[in-house]
């Protein structure tokens, strides 16, 4: 394999590199709070029920998931700016084209194929494929900035959104969507490289010695795979596969897609409730950017154990909390929360970079998939219990039991030295 000798300067263009990213995870994310403002309005609209709009969000959030191990070996193969420029047009195709929507199997088109393929391409590989491409130091903190971009992006939407629905209807919320997503991708065209390679320079931190070997540029879909059932023979990547599904759950796909309408079933307006979620959002900047200053320092099998035990017991006592009106224990629940939201994915991605090496970022993608897969089960599993019940307490009290147990795995994985997966 080929090496090039690279050279240094002072002020790092990782940093540029890193912002820019955080601007697209921006604008990637604006629709994945949506659902939750949306689903309402849809409903009084059109008499569909939860279950069948849930079924638009599910297949959104799987192939939010599933799209991410295959995203990464894209990245590898065609560079972040492409298949970021890309994906951005998705999401704003998708988001655009849903105002036209006459019937549910027209949301999944939009909402979930479009928008899942699009939002699935700029998932949370993305910031770990820029963290492992741009920097060898402050790796998790730049993780940990990154994925608050995405889980910013994710929350800060919704008073605009929550504000745009009550006075001008939700095709107008999700124009704002679609535009959020074109803005980024000048950006992205602009100032957006691949590696300090096309710089001709090294990443960030990186020795003297430093010499840049270039990826095996394969098929995408045969790394992505091959990848897979090489990591499947390691006990940990079944471990982190099990919290991160959990993780999902108890994130995008129950709170993230059903806390607005359980909120409103109280006799919460839907403003204030999305602005307790935008209030997550702000939130999750501060803990996910501390959990990356954390991991760069600390075991990350024990934070992460420690961060789904603080989500269990907060979704253990949720359902006692809402009420018509915003009272301060609501609060409480929703500042831990956000501290707590993505608070896993530093400690996650360097797990998997510990254990697996180069091959860190598609590994990470199948863990993230299994994210997806958790959160679509629980956005479909939450609406049925709605809709059978009348009520949310049971979806409430399942995930809390379901973070215990992700607590315990996460507990108990062994700390290896890296194994090389690369073939």
């Amino acid at each position: 394999m080929s090496s090039t000798p690279l050279r240094t300067r002072r002020f790092h263009p990782a940093w540029i590199v890193a912002i820019v990213a955080f601007l697209a995870l921006v604008g990637a994310a604006g629709f994945r709070a949506a659902p939750s403002v949306l689903m309402l309005p849809l409903e009084d609209e059109f008499g569909w029920t939860r279950t069948q709009l849930s079924t638009a969000v599910t297949v959104n959030l799987l192939l939010y998931g599933l799209m991410a191990p295959f995203a990464a070996a894209l990245m590898a193969r065609f560079g972040l700016r492409r298949v970021t420029s890309v994906a951005l047009l998705l999401v704003a195709s998708g988001a655009g084209l849903s105002v036209f929507a006459t019937e549910p199997w027209m949301l999944v088109l939009t909402w979930g194929v479009l928008i899942g393929l699009g939002t699935g391409s700029m998932a949370l590989v993305f910031a770990a494929t820029v963290a492992d491409q741009w920097f060898l130091k402050r790796r998790g903190l730049v993780v940990g900035i990154l994925t608050a971009g995405s889980a910013t992006g994710q929350l800060a939407f919704l008073p605009f959104i929550a504000i745009l629905v009550e006075d001008q209807g939700w095709r107008q919320a999700s124009l704002l969507v679609a535009g959020g997503a074109l803005l980024v991708v000048p950006l992205v065209l602009l100032f957006l490289r691949n590696h300090p390679v096309d710089l001709g320079l090294t990443p960030y931190g990186a020795p003297d010695d430093y010499v840049y070997e270039p990826p095996v540029r394969g098929n995408a879909v045969t790394t992505a795979l091959g990848t897979l059932r090489r990591a499947a023979k390691v006990r940990t990547f079944w471990a982190l596969v099990a919290g991160f599904a959990i993780c999902g759950a108890t994130t995008n796909g129950l709170v993230g897609t059903h806390f607005i309408p359980s909120a409103h079933d109280h006799g919460m307006p839907e403003t204030a409730a999305a602005g307790l979620l935008a209030v997550v959002g702000v939130f999750d900047i501060i803990g996910t950017i501390a959990s990356g200053w954390l991991t760069d320092r600390f075991n990350p099998r024990i934070l992460l154990a420690a961060y789904y035990g603080f989500r269990g017991l907060g979704l253990l006592v949720l359902p006692f909390l809402l009420s018509a009106t915003v009272q301060p224990p609501i609060i409480l629940f929703v500042v831990i929360y956000g501290l707590d939201w993505v608070a896993t994915v530093p400690p996650t991605v360097a797990l998997c970079r510990e254990i697996f090496g180069k091959d860190g970022p598609i590994v990470f993608g199948w863990v993230f998939a299994s994210h997806q897969v958790g959160a679509a089960i629980a956005a479909t599993a939450a609406g049925v219990v709605r809709d059978q019940t009348g009520q949310y307490t049971a979806a409430w009290f399942g995930a809390a039991g379901l973070c215990m147990v992700a607590a315990v795995v996460s507990a108990t994985i062994t700390r290896k030295k890296q194994v090389a997966l690369a073939s």
